[in-house]
């Protein structure tokens, strides 16, 4: 994935036939947004072909050529997204793009027009929390409008993503050691530098990952939230390069016994593991306890957390890094500290 310029996408590439096909207009419009200098996420193969594209654009006011009006507000309009239909991985990247951009510009809604034949794109969707509040009639035909609402919690886990609440959940502090992290975690080079959300386009900015340890976590429940402790690199004291970088909610935890076999367990981990066939086998056959925890990547601290901060200023020093229960002040002062936008956390 990256970000660039209209002009630098090849509007000839066979990826934009069926949005030519569904928008007479479309043609007319992608090149009045590259004579402006608009820039698109795109997504190409090793072939050099489109494989995912996304617009989006802040819009204020009420969304008035849609039936009925979206309130007077601001809104992110999310002007073209298609994503190939190859596996749901990059839809998903893409959806975490949409949700980025409304989280860093504080949007509290964001809307999309699509057409009902279009029925894996309103899954993936739906499956985010989007919900259908209206129609928008042109000459091309008839658009479902649906809405994400970044401020109501809707009881469920995917759907409310990526707000988070510290209601009813306990918090914890995972350690990981940095090879697994930079496999799982978007990672900033230098400790110090701010983390920058809508620039971040690497494979590992994705919403859900699975995490496979050995450690006692068998406490943890859907819903719990975890500050993602990166351990030390071993270039310097850890004081200074162990650093608290994320924040994640589980979504469910399972151990070896869960799995009927070596293959559900392989099928269960693959697509969101930092871990290949043979190191997934690896870790299955080795004696001791197995949990795998399965997460949503919620939120990326803008300014990462070092050991020394954690010690000093918010008095955290649990003696083991590896697994601990955090207070909710203390996950509150990781918050603050993180420069996490507020609008993400509801209480």
């Amino acid at each position: 994935m990256e970000i660039k310029p209209f002009n630098e996408i090849n509007l000839n590439d066979p990826f934009f036939d069926s949005l030519k096909a569904d928008y007479s207009e479309f043609e007319q419009w992608y090149v009045k947004k590259a004579k402006t200098g608009a820039t698109a996420y795109v997504m190409h193969d090793e072939n050099d072909q489109v494989q995912a594209f996304l617009y989006l654009k802040v819009e204020e006011g009420a969304i008035t050529d849609v039936e009925p009006a979206l309130p007077n507000q601001k809104w992110l309009k999310v002007g073209t997204f298609k994503v190939n239909p190859h596996g749901t991985r990059l839809g998903e990247k893409f959806i975490k793009k949409i949700l980025d951009n409304a989280v860093v510009s504080q949007t509290p809604a964001i809307y999309v027009t699509v057409f009902p034949k279009h029925e894996n794109l309103i899954n993936l969707l739906s499956r985010y929390g989007f919900e259908k509040e209206g129609v928008k009639s042109t000459t091309n035909g008839n658009e479902d409008v649906m809405v994400k609402y970044m401020t109501v919690l809707q009881d469920n886990l995917l759907k409310d993503y990526p707000l988070i609440t510290s209601k009813n959940s306990s918090k914890y502090v995972l350690g990981i050691k940095p090879e697994f992290h930079t496999k799982l975690f978007p990672d900033s080079k230098l400790l110090n530098e701010q983390y920058d959300l809508i620039q971040d386009v690497s494979h590992t900015n994705s919403i859900h990952k699975v995490y496979i340890c050995f450690m006692e976590v068998g406490a943890l429940k859907p819903g719990d939230l975890i500050a993602i402790y990166r351990t030390s690199d071993g270039l310097g004291p850890a004081r200074f390069r162990s650093v608290i970088t994320s924040i994640c909610v589980v979504e469910e935890i399972k151990t070896r016994n869960d799995f009927a076999s070596i293959d559900e367990y392989l099928n269960y981990c693959r697509s969101y593991s930092v871990f290949n066939d043979a190191e997934l086998t690896q870790w299955y056959t080795k004696s001791g306890k197995l949990y795998v925890i399965k997460m949503t990547y919620n939120v990326a601290l803008k300014k990462r957390i070092t050991n020394g901060v954690l010690k000093d200023e918010l008095g955290i020093d649990p003696g083991y890094w590896g697994f601990f229960k955090l207070t909710d002040q203390q996950l509150l002062g990781l918050l603050q500290k993180g420069e996490v936008n507020e609008s993400i956390i509801i209480n």
